[in-house]
């Protein structure tokens, strides 16, 4: 469909405390086979608040030319994740200040948000 690249950034549900990562997993792999399906390519780049998400991140956005960086719900909607929403938003006008910032809703409609700004 379109040669851009898009970065999905968000939270690993695997390291998250008090939560059943398998149902967010499963939409973050659903998530993944719409870009393939759609024949986008994209890379994710999941983190843990506690272990340095600004440096995987950073390194994330250095490694690709991307189109589109997708900043995940888990980073923006919880009001005590905000200072590292705003780091995320700060790094993507660093490291890439030509790609387009894309809000999802669902890790399963990840695709429809970069395709907003790609299209």
């Amino acid at each position: 469909m379109t040669d851009a690249r898009v970065l999905v950034i968000g939270l690993d549900p695997a390291k998250l405390e008090g939560w059943d990562p398998e149902p967010i997993q499963t939409g973050i792999a659903r998530g993944r086979a719409r870009f393939v399906d759609h024949g986008v390519d994209a890379d994710w780049c999941l983190v843990a608040p506690d272990e340095n998400p600004e440096g995987a991140i950073g390194e994330a956005l250095i490694r690709g030319a991307y189109a589109c960086v997708v900043i995940g719900g888990g980073i923006r909607k919880d009001e005590s994740m905000l200072g590292l929403f705003e780091k995320v938003v700060n790094l993507v006008r660093r490291h890439a200040p030509d790609a387009a910032i894309a809000f999802n809703s669902t890790p399963e409609d990840c695709l429809e948000a970069a395709l907003r700004w790609l299209e």
